[in-house]
C-alpha cells in the first residue's frame, strides 16, 4: 500500500515539474517525433500567414482638401508663371535696346574720331602756314585779288570750324546720352534676371509640392479625385449655362468670327493634345497665353506674352459678345487664359501635367473677355 502511494506520489511530480518547465519563457526543446498522443502539432507563428491589411480608403471631404491644395499650388505656380514670362518678355525687349544702341555708340564714337582727325588736320595746316592765324594773312595781304580770295576763305573757314565744333559737341551729347541709357538699362536688364530667376524658383517649388502631394496617393484615389475635379467642373459649367448667357449674345456683326479670328482657333485646335510646360510658347509645348500669344501671332496679330497683359493691353468685349477667337480671362488676378471656340467651349493650356485640351469656358471663375482684332 506504501509502496502505491510512493509511485503515485512520484508521477505526480513529475507532470509538476514537466508543466512548470513547458511554462518558462525563451526555452528552446528539440523537435520530437509527434506521438500517438499528438497527432497534429500545433502550427508555427512562420508557417501561418498574416491577415492582409486593407487601408481604408480616403474619404471624399479628404480629397476635396487634396484638390483645393492642388488648385492652390498650382495657381501659384501659374502667378509665379506670369511673373517668369512678363521678367522673360522684359529681358528680351531690354536686350534689343541694347544692341540698338550698341550700334549707335559704335556709331558716334566712330564719327567722334572722324571729326577730331578733322580738328586735327585743319590744326596741322595751320601750323605748317608758319603759325600765322587766317586773319593775320587776310589781314597783311596787299594783292587786292588775293585779297578778295582771302576773304572768302576766311568766311569759309570760320564757317567749317564753327560747324566742326558744333557737330563735335553734338556727337558727344548722343554719345553720353547713348552711354548713360545702355547703362541704366543694363541696370534693368540685371533686374529683370534677377525678377525671372526667383519667378522660376517659384514656379519650380509649387510644382514640385503639388507632385510630392499627389504622389502620396494610391491609384484609386487618384482615379476618384480625377473625377471629382470632372465633377466640379461639370457643375461649374452647368451653373454658367444656366444663367442664358448664351441665349443673351447678340446676333450682330461684332459677334461673327473674321478671318484672323478663324485662324487663330484653327492654330490652337492644331495643338490639341500637346503637353503644358510652364514658360513655353511652341512648337511643342505651352502654357496657356503662350498657346494664345503664338495663336494671334500665326492668325498676324503681335498680342502681349502674358495673361495679365492681354487683359490690360487688349479691348474688352462682353462675355455675351464674344466670339471664337475672342479670349476669356480667369481668375481675379487674371493668371489664366482660354480661347473662346464657339458653343461655350475654350481651348487652353490648363496647368503642369495636362495637355493643351477643350474645356466649358464657364469651369473656372471668368474675369472678363478681350479681343484680340478689335
Amino acid at each position: 500500500m506504501a509502496r502505491g502511494k510512493r509511485g503515485l506520489l512520484a508521477a505526480a511530480v513529475t507532470v509538476v515539474c514537466a508543466v512548470t518547465v513547458l511554462a518558462v519563457p525563451g526555452t528552446a526543446f528539440a523537435s520530437v517525433p509527434a506521438g500517438p498522443a499528438d497527432p497534429s502539432p500545433t502550427p508555427s507563428a512562420s508557417t501561418t500567414p498574416a491577415p492582409a491589411v486593407t487601408p481604408a480608403p480616403v474619404p471624399d471631404a479628404e480629397l476635396e482638401k487634396v484638390r483645393a491644395r492642388l488648385d492652390g499650388l498650382y495657381h501659384d505656380a501659374a502667378v509665379a508663371t506670369d511673373a517668369y514670362n512678363a521678367a522673360e518678355e522684359k529681358t528680351r525687349k531690354q536686350s534689343v535696346q541694347l544692341a540698338r544702341l550698341e550700334k549707335r555708340t559704335d556709331a558716334a564714337r566712330k564719327k567722334l574720331t572722324e571729326l577730331k582727325d578733322q580738328a586735327g588736320a585743319a590744326a596741322r595746316a595751320q601750323y605748317r602756314d608758319s603759325g600765322m592765324p587766317p586773319m593775320a594773312r587776310f589781314l597783311l595781304s596787299d594783292n587786292p585779288e588775293h585779297f578778295a580770295d582771302g576773304a572768302g576763305t576766311l568766311l569759309n573757314g570760320a564757317r567749317a570750324t564753327r560747324k566742326l565744333i558744333a557737330e563735335t559737341d553734338r556727337v558727344e551729347r548722343e554719345l553720353k546720352r547713348d552711354t548713360d541709357d545702355a547703362a541704366a538699362r543694363w541696370k534693368k536688364l540685371e533686374r529683370d534676371r534677377k525678377d525671372k530667376d526667383a519667378a522660376r524658383k517659384t514656379v519650380q517649388a509649387r510644382i514640385k509640392d503639388a507632385e510630392k502631394l499627389e504622389s502620396r496617393l494610391e491609384k484609386k484615389e487618384k482615379e476618384r479625385l480625377a473625377e471629382l475635379e470632372r465633377q466640379a467642373a461639370r457643375k461649374a459649367q452647368t451653373a454658367w449655362l444656366d444663367t442664358g448667357v448664351l441665349k443673351k449674345k447678340a446676333d450682330t456683326a461684332s459677334a461673327t468670327v473674321t478671318s484672323a479670328g478663324a485662324r487663330a482657333v484653327a492654330f490652337a485646335t492644331a495643338q490639341l493634345g500637346k503637353p503644358y510646360v510652364w514658360g513655353a510658347e511652341g512648337p511643342d509645348s505651352f502654357d496657356c497665353s503662350g498657346l494664345t500669344s503664338q495663336a494671334w501671332a500665326d492668325a498676324g496679330t503681335l498680342i502681349p506674352r502674358t495673361s495679365q497683359e492681354q487683359w490690360k493691353q487688349l479691348r474688352h468685349v462682353d462675355v455675351t459678345e464674344m466670339r471664337p477667337g475672342d479670349l476669356v480671362i480667369y481668375f481675379a488676378d487674371a493668371t489664366h487664359v482660354g480661347m473662346y471656340v464657339g458653343d461655350g467651349k475654350i481651348i487652353h493650356a490648363p496647368r503642369p501635367g495636362r495637355t493643351v485640351t477643350v474645356a466649358g469656358a464657364g469651369t473656372m471663375p471668368i474675369l472678363g473677355v478681350v479681343r484680340p482684332d478689335a
